[in-house]
């Protein structure tokens, strides 16, 4: 009897670190408000220098509702700024949240010349 309980006891102790350890990683994923104050505008393109952003981290996208849009976009959709492909997603709340994935994240403005007057950004999160 006491050598079960004492597997019992281990493995509640093995539990709780692994509990321990996935709250931990979550609480790593940090916020970031796309160009800063200013908010995502013309000529954001820079604005992810310096920074180093990893998977599960948020951006926040905040806009006047209507005046523009968010679009998660491939790296062709970026370099020619474009919907590509087809069904990328489109954000319009004015107050957009998206968590990053791993490797390049892309995202453009798709309204007439936004996206050619700056407003796009490339990301790369590790």
């Amino acid at each position: 009897m006491a050598q079960g309980r004492g597997s019992a006891v281990v493995a509640t102790a093995v539990l709780c670190l692994l509990a321990v350890s996935l709250h931990c990683e979550v609480a790593e994923a940090a916020t970031y408000v796309v160009g800063g104050r200013g908010g995502w505008s013309f000529n954001v393109s820079g604005w992810p220098r310096g920074k180093n952003f990893k998977a599960g981290d948020v951006l926040v996208f905040n806009y006047q509702k209507g005046a523009h849009n968010v679009v998660a976009v491939n790296k062709a959709g970026y370099d020619k700024c474009s919907t590509t492909p087809r069904n990328a997603k489109v954000y319009t709340s004015g107050k957009d949240r998206i968590r990053l994935v791993k490797g390049l994240n892309n995202f453009i403005c798709t309204l007439p010349g936004h996206c050619g007057a700056g407003m796009k950004i490339q990301i790369s999160a590790s």
